[in-house]
């Protein structure tokens, strides 16, 4: 993949003179829910049949079944990063703000593979599933969307495009609350007609079909500017929420008329417009089309932003850049001003915007609470979201959100989606938290410039200002016992590291000293953040309600000190707080002799694995396999990787890869919050681990038994450093019998037992069997304790008997005489009496030697 992506970098430049700026999604997206959680579960689906087809076949899975590892967008990210392209990431709605980006800057085309695009009229718009690159590096071609032509086709003007994609259903619109006027459009003589009647309107028509009918609906309107009577035509059919359904379907042609604007004549020509002939052809990019969308401008190459002094081959790989990563961003960006554009769309409609702040009184109308409080007064300090009215959303003038950003619409005001998929689960997503800690606004304002320019995780600006972050979908096997999920596995790093987000370490220490001096409790407020993913237990639209936790050891200075921070001291300040929220805070990691440097991140990876409360996850094999591909020099050879043959997949080698690629991801995440104190080049996943080469070394510890020797190419010096590595990892972990298994996570202390959700952990039927040697049970003269696990009924001593519907069909015999001791230390015989379990009917009379255990 880095392959590629250079040999892209450098045939857009130098050979087309194209210049590209990838647009990352860094949104939330709460206004897109049901399709994200759609999304999840077929992505959960697709895993599930990737382990069952490696642990049967042991051979990779079909090309069709291609699941991103959750660390993919970041490696894109980053290499984007090192071969110098602009990066974006957008921020509040995905959508608007790419093509807000691409009309006010004048850029030649658009590259993606996206529906909606197409139906917001981009002149130039480019498929990024049919891109190609040739085997040469010299020719970039794909295929080029005609819009014009296919509203030709269907009969559309340019002026009916927004119509048309309002009626055609979307996230504002969805497709359940169209089915009526669908069927319709189709008449009872369709032949698809029966359909409907025996579906009770719940199955849609073919996609074919419904374009086909709304674009000859849409055509025939007269009159496009009333939306009233254009919108009581199509819900006329309508039995339930018609007003909600019209209000929504004006939102709906908003959205897509503010989408398909053309570029504003006060802003002059392009300067980026020049006469150069481009070719595309077809490749298949779904490792690259699913981190984001290509812009490209022609520039010509003498004036190009880089020099042609860019190395090629395996050198331009692995080498360092010169420049960092924010100044090397900072420099592209700030040549086309991206900070400043602008969505074209309010996105506080639909996506609500809600910094976690208070800079300024809102000058529109009262903010509304999007949830329902727990009626305390919005002030500033109270409240954690204010109102935003303003359509200059990066304006830190008129900062606000609503509510706490629980619902699935950002205003109070706006009513609740009703969908086929969402409606089961709405309860659970409008679980209601308390109000976020305050963060100033400076921090605030560094956030967003990072996150703009892509030089921070995306999630971490989310939970500054709505205490809400998604999961990605790893794959792991759901069946396994051994393994556990990776959201469940690193949970605790990212518990520590909401707590340095917020500053809980400061805020506990600051009311412990209140509390002294009122000589009242400790009464600490509770952080609580929203963690969406999709698993086995519980739907995708139902949240996981983590605690921020501080830590024990040490008190962690304030987010601002960590970020802002210019002292000499606050670099070791920002080290210590990764190590600590990677559980990985002891010296012999900071040892460079032991550790090198590119390699920290992946050894506070593996050493936080180690030490899952659970059991063991890597055996020593299993580890040594890590590090050994890790100082491999196949490593840094890419022919070598690309020919590097494996014979059989080992399916828990998947599993531990993606466990572990999702622990860099959350190390990225943790690294960004601390304030970056790895630097960006030391946390490319590209530097110390590729699949393949895992998958190699680990076949040689596990089916040749090969020694460690052997798995390092015979060289003796990268025996060393595995063997150095190893120890620093293990340093301070005793392995030598499992560590007890972890605590079930409590309920928090703000919800009441009737709000309490369901997907908290359960405590066990039976409780876990006891390791090692068990204590007999006392003994005591006027009971008996057979010895028998907790909860489990021993066999009585005489026997017992089944009966059903009064007919005996079968019968045991119990245990040996148990001998009592009387006060008198007498032994004598049990009188247990012979228990009888009945199914169907209660007994009549019992025997005095029998107890009845009835089971209906």
């Amino acid at each position: 993949m880095l392959g590629y992506l250079a040999a892209l970098s450098q045939a857009c430049l130098y050979q087309g003179g194209l210049e590209l700026v990838v647009v990352f999604n860094g949104t939330l997206g709460k206004d897109r829910w049901p399709e994200w959680a759609r999304r999840a579960q077929g992505q959960r689906q697709t895993a599930q049949l990737i382990v069952n087809h490696v642990g049967s076949k042991a051979t990779p899975p079909p090309r069709a079944w291609f699941l991103p590892p959750a660390c993919l967008s970041h490696c894109v990210r980053l290499a984007m990063f090192r071969f110098r392209v602009r990066v974006v990431q957008t921020l509040e709605d995905h959508h608007q703000e790419v093509l807000s980006l691409y009309r006010d800057y004048g850029f030649q085309g658009l590259i993606a593979q996206d529906s909606e695009f197409a139906l917001c009229n981009v002149p130039a718009y480019f498929s990024s599933h049919a891109l190609k690159l040739s085997w040469n590096g010299k020719n970039l071609t794909t295929h080029q969307y005609l819009l014009s032509e296919a509203a030709r086709q269907l009969g559309l003007k340019t002026q009916h495009l927004p119509i048309f994609a309002a009626l055609l259903g979307n996230h504002i619109l969805p497709d359940e609350d169209l089915a009526a006027f669908h069927w319709s459009l189709l008449g009872p003589e369709h032949p698809l007609a029966s359909l409907k009647v025996r579906a009770h309107q719940l199955v849609l028509p073919p996609c074919e079909v419904v374009i086909k009918a709304v674009s000859e609906y849409v055509a025939s309107i007269k009159d496009l500017g009333n939306l009233d009577s254009v919108a009581k035509d199509v819900f006329k059919q309508s039995q339930s929420q018609t007003e909600d359904k019209i209000e929504r379907f004006k939102k709906a042609v908003e959205y897509f008329s503010a989408a398909s604007k053309p570029r504003p004549l006060s802003m002059g020509p392009s300067p980026y417009l020049c006469r150069y002939n481009v070719v595309f052809t077809y490749t298949n990019l779904q490792s690259l089309g699913s981190a984001g969308f290509f812009f490209f401008s022609i520039v010509p190459y003498p004036g190009g932003l880089y020099g042609p002094s860019l190395a090629t081959g395996p050198a331009l790989l692995c080498q360092n850049p010169t420049q960092p990563l924010q100044d090397c961003n900072d420099s592209l960006v700030g040549k086309m001003g991206f900070a400043d554009w602008s969505a074209p769309y309010d996105s506080s409609q639909s996506g609500n915007r809600q910094p976690n702040h208070h800079t300024a009184a809102p000058t529109g109308p009262s903010p509304s609470s999007s949830s329902s409080s727990d009626g305390e007064e919005q002030n500033d300090t109270s409240t954690n979201h204010l109102a935003d009215k303003s359509t200059r959303w990066e304006d830190p003038s008129g900062r606000g959100g609503s509510g706490s950003g629980d619902g699935h619409h950002g205003n109070g005001s706006g009513p609740s989606i009703p969908s086929l998929l969402s409606m089961p689960t709405r309860s659970h997503m409008d679980i209601t938290t308390p109000p976020l800690p305050q963060v100033s606004a400076e921090v605030l304002r560094v956030a967003e410039h990072r996150h703009r320019r892509g030089l921070m995780y995306p999630q971490i600006y989310h939970i500054l200002t709505k205490g809400e972050m998604k999961m990605p979908v790893c794959i792991e096997d759901e069946c396994n016992p051994d393994l556990p999920p990776a959201s469940l596995l690193f949970r605790s790093a990212r518990q520590y590291a909401y707590g340095v987000l917020f500053s809980l370490a400061e805020t506990q220490r600051r009311l412990e000293r209140l509390a002294m001096r009122k000589r009242s409790p400790v009464d600490v407020p509770p952080v609580i953040v929203k963690e969406w993913c999709a698993s086995k237990a519980k739907s995708a639209l139902t949240p996981e309600l983590v605690p921020a936790l501080c830590f024990r050891e040490w008190t962690c200075p304030n987010l601002r000190r960590l970020w802002l921070g210019r002292a000499s001291e606050d670099r070791s300040r920002r080290t210590r707080a990764f190590l600590a929220c990677m559980r990985s805070d002891c010296p012999a990691l900071l040892n460079p002799t032991c550790v090198p440097s590119h390699l920290l991140l992946m050894c506070c990876v593996l050493r936080y694995m180690m030490q899952w409360p659970g059991g063991r996850i890597l055996q020593r094999h299993e580890l040594d396999a890590f590090l050994a591909q890790a100082v491999s020099n196949q490593l840094y050879e890419p022919d070598q990787l690309q020919e590097l043959k494996v014979e059989k997949v080992d399916n828990r080698g998947v599993q531990l890869a993606s466990l572990f690629m999702s622990g860099v991801d959350t190390a990225l995440f943790v690294n960004d919050v601390c304030g970056q104190p790895l630097p960006w080049d030391h946390c490319c996943p590209w530097g110390f681990f590729d699949g393949k080469l895992f998958q190699s070394k680990l076949a040689k510890a596990t089916r040749d038994r090969a020694s460690l020797l052997d798995m390092c190419e015979g060289q003796e010096e990268l025996v060393s450093r595995v063997e150095k590595m190893r120890q620093s990892i293990l340093e301070g972990i005793n392995l030598s019998r499992p560590p007890p298994p972890p605590p079930p996570l409590p309920p928090p202390a703000f919800l009441s037992p009737a709000m309490v959700p369901p997907f908290y952990p359960m405590h066990p039927l039976y409780p876990p069997r006891p390791l090692g040697s068990m204590p007999p049970p006392p003994h005591h003269h006027h009971q008996h304790r057979p010895r028998a696990f907790p909860g489990i009924q021993s066999i009585p001593p005489q026997g017992g008997k089944l009966e059903i519907a009064g007919m005996v069909v079968g019968q045991w015999a119990g245990n040996k005489p148990v001998l009592h001791y009387c006060c008198s230390s007498m032994p004598r015989l049990s009188e247990t009496p012979m228990q009888c379990i009945m199914i169907g009917r209660m007994p009549q009379v019992c025997d005095g030697n029998v107890t009845p255990l009835t089971i209906l």
